[in-house]
């Protein structure tokens, strides 16, 4: 039962805007492209400045 509760708010929560860089920067195909998605990143791609 708690397992399975468990599994339940895992499957709720929003990811952090490190989760999100961390997959994109993961998703990258080659060195080049690893690079410009740090260079998105650094620009604030993910992250809200206010």
């Amino acid at each position: 039962m708690l397992k399975q509760i468990r599994n339940f708010t895992r499957a709720l929560r929003v990811p952090s805007a490190a989760d999100r860089e961390t997959a994109y920067l993961n998703g990258a195909i080659d060195r080049i492209d690893l690079e410009y998605r740090q260079r998105q990143i650094d620009r604030g791609l993910f992250r809200k400045f206010y």
